[in-house]
């Protein structure tokens, strides 16, 4: 008996012993408070590194934040961490302006690199990519580090490793000291991603420091998130809800230019010379007047996340999104009745059409042959892209009819025929045409062209849908003529298309006009084209309804847009994927304007397996749509990408303008927002357009086409 008890008063104080204690440097905002104590860790927060090191002892853990990233590090001397390497303390720090060995790093800001997992350990394979919003580095090096900054290809893995290109130990071990070079912290404020994947990794730096021997899961909740999750079954009302959160996007992120401050901003963030595609600047903030549509609207959100979670905002005005824009908020008006968004429409197509100045000049003037052209943008008023001008007359057809007005029916026919005169005999126009090769040739130069093609639906294939939308409403045979070649030419040579981004956006371009082409010439061979077209794009509809990217072949990548090395990332325009089965959908490209041309073909043909996909293509729409209450100017939009494997806002940002968390009011906000309207409406475009008679117009035009 005397035994038993020396036995347990031996083991009592062990079994008695404190659990370790951590403490935590910074300001406790950070995730780390609250993550600590959703695990049940009791833990300290103070303000220096000498106040935690009263009372660690060996196996206490500590974490030091760096509250003033990335303008300076966490401040830990040399003798501090002497100390605690004595104390045999387990550290994780981030962003240390001085090392655990006393060397002082530089700071590197991150432009294309992103993480790279080097150390399966962390809970992700090797190889894993993982994104970091506005990351600084404290450069350095490492043996063997769990992770590294890189510039890397890929989507969610380095397809093509490390071997070719620079890295920087992102995490790593240095004894007791996980070291973090960057922020861990500003995960979330940073929208660092995939989230599962950073749940991962703070879950690892969690475990580390506990030191309890659990592995417990981190859920992080990211901001922001999809409107609903994947299995919430969409009705009627939450779809109605979505158009007017796409209208009303367009003021939350304050893209309606104000005269007070166009000027300054736009000299300021339009560098002479400089490549349009990242002509980024600083937000729009609600310290800035808002304009009324009078002076037109910016495009939207460049990709880039700074370390606030902030993105830039495109300087740039094009004509295509003024028409779009329009329709949009037509759409919203004839869903809601609210009178601003059809002032706001109205006042954004006589900016286009009368004093944006893309009509003004020669292309105002009856005896210029660019005359019922509209310029690209502001910025390069000589300058005319084909599917541009398509989308933005499309858009203005569309808001018209939603607003009753028939004012602006001169300047959509004259800016249809203008394409029409400069199109070949086939029917092709060209990827881009340019006011002063146009006045040195003439339009006869253009419309004498043989044997010249562009098969590139992405460029060329909506032009035809509009001719094709003009012929029903007036009656003038050539337009049906013309488009019917140009169709023809490009069926019979399918699939060997010039691919711009990838091929599933192509075939999302061809549908509307093949579906254009069944309403007035409903003939076995077109309605089998058709569904050529659909079926194969429909071969990558996921169950959630997203429709999943495919990358084209070497043979139809004219625009070398393909990424074959690390190097080629964020050189060019380019897939949100790196191969195909990559499960991601694609806003700005596939998923908008083929939700829109799908839709056409259903109510064209009455098929219901294209019914079908319409509802869940519209479904996903509405689940995906942005939640945000950190970043109001987000709220209502959508992403250009979207992986549904994972439900997050993921995919390779590879593209140098438009990667994969740009925001577009035109291509995206407006293809998306009025097909939700369409489908509540059980309707089409064709059907809305269908009384808008535009025989007057053409026959008051048809002089431009007289030689």
């Amino acid at each position: 008996m005397k035994k038993l008890f020396i036995l347990f008063s031996v083991l009592l104080p062990v079994c008695l012993s404190a659990a370790p204690q951590v403490k935590l440097v910074g300001n406790g905002e950070e995730i780390w408070a609250s993550l600590l104590s959703a695990r049940g860790v009791q833990y300290d927060v103070v303000e220096s590194v000498d106040q935690a090191l009263t009372g660690l002892g060996r196996g206490d853990g500590l974490i030091i934040t760096a509250p003033l990233y990335p303008s300076s590090g966490a401040s830990v001397s040399p003798g501090q961490w002497k100390l605690l390497k004595k104390k045999g303390v387990r550290v994780f720090v981030e962003f240390p302006s001085v090392l655990p060995g006393g060397a002082v790093p530089s700071i590197y800001q991150a432009e294309w690199e992103r993480g790279v997992v080097t150390d399966a350990s962390l809970g992700l394979p090797e190889m894993s990519v993982l994104g970091m919003g506005g990351c600084h580095i404290m450069k350095t090096e490492a043996r063997k580090p769990l992770m590294v900054l890189a510039k890397v290809a890929g989507f969610d893995t380095a397809v093509f490793g490390l071997e070719d290109t620079e890295s920087w130990p992102l995490l790593y071990r240095e004894g007791k000291t996980l070291v973090a070079t960057t922020s861990f912290s500003r995960c979330l404020v940073a929208r660092y991603g995939p989230t599962a994947s950073w749940e991962r990794v703070i879950a690892y730096v969690m475990d580390y420091v506990c030191g309890d021997g659990k592995q417990v899961p981190v859920s992080l909740a990211a901001d922001p998130a999809p409107m609903y999750p994947s299995h919430v079954a969409v009705n009627e009302g939450m779809r109605k809800a979505s158009v007017k959160k796409a209208a009303d996007w367009l003021w939350n992120a304050r893209l309606f230019i104000h005269p007070s401050w166009e000027r300054a901003m736009f000299k300021k963030y339009q560098p002479e010379g400089g490549d349009p595609n990242r002509f980024f600047g600083e937000p729009i903030t609600d310290a800035f007047l808002q304009g009324d549509g009078c002076r037109g609207i910016m495009e939207g959100h460049a990709s880039e996340i700074d370390e606030n979670g902030t993105q830039k905002y495109r300087y740039f005005i094009r004509a295509d999104v003024h028409g779009e824009s329009a329709f949009l908020l037509g759409a919203a008006y004839s869903s809601t009745g609210v009178e601003k968004y059809a002032r706001t429409a109205e006042k954004l197509l006589d900016y286009l059409f009368y004093t944006s100045g893309f009509r003004g000049d020669r292309r105002n003037n009856p005896q210029s042959p660019s005359y019922g052209l509209l310029s690209w943008a502001n910025s390069h008023p000589g300058a005319f892209f084909n599917d541009d001008h398509a989308r933005c007359i499309l858009g203005s057809i569309g808001a018209s009819a939603m607003l009753g007005d028939d004012r602006w029916n001169s300047f959509i026919v004259e800016n249809i025929l203008s394409n029409f005169r400069l199109s070949s005999a086939d029917g092709f126009i060209g990827s881009c045409l340019f006011e002063q090769d146009i006045v040195e040739k003439g339009w006869e130069w253009y419309a004498d062209r043989k044997d010249f093609t562009n098969p590139s639906p992405h460029f060329e294939s909506w032009m035809w849908a509009l001719y094709l939308w003009l012929y029903q409403r007036s009656g003038y045979t050539p337009l049906l003529d013309k488009a019917r070649t140009g169709i023809t030419y490009m069926m019979e040579r399918y699939p060997d298309w010039i691919v711009q981004n990838g091929i599933q956006q192509e075939r999302a371009r061809m549908i509307l006009p093949l579906a254009w082409l069944v309403r007035v010439e409903d003939t076995p061979q077109h309605r089998q084209w058709l569904d050529t077209v659909v079926s194969k794009f429909l071969e990558c509809q996921d169950a959630c309804g997203a429709i999943r990217e495919e990358l084209g072949d070497a043979r139809s990548d004219h625009n070398h847009l393909l990424i074959t090395s690390n190097a080629e990332y964020g050189k060019n325009e380019a897939s949100l994927i790196a191969q195909n089965g990559d499960p991601v959908a694609d806003m700005l490209y596939t998923c908008n304007f083929g939700f829109f041309a799908l839709n056409e073909a259903a109510c064209a043909t009455g098929n219901e397996k294209y019914r079908e996909a319409v509802r869940k293509l519209a479904d996903f729409l509405v689940r995906i749509q942005v939640s945000s209450q950190r970043h109001p100017d987000l709220d209502g939009a959508w992403f250009r990408a979207f992986d549904f494997g994972r439900w997050d806002y993921w995919a390779s940002n590879a593209d140098n303008g438009w990667g994969a968390w740009c925001t577009l009011c035109g291509w995206i906000e407006t293809w998306i927002g009025v097909t939700e309207y369409l489908v509540s409406d059980a309707s089409s475009y064709w059907s809305l357009t269908s009384s808008m008679d535009m025989t007057q117009a053409v026959e008051e035009s048809l002089w431009m086409l007289e030689r």
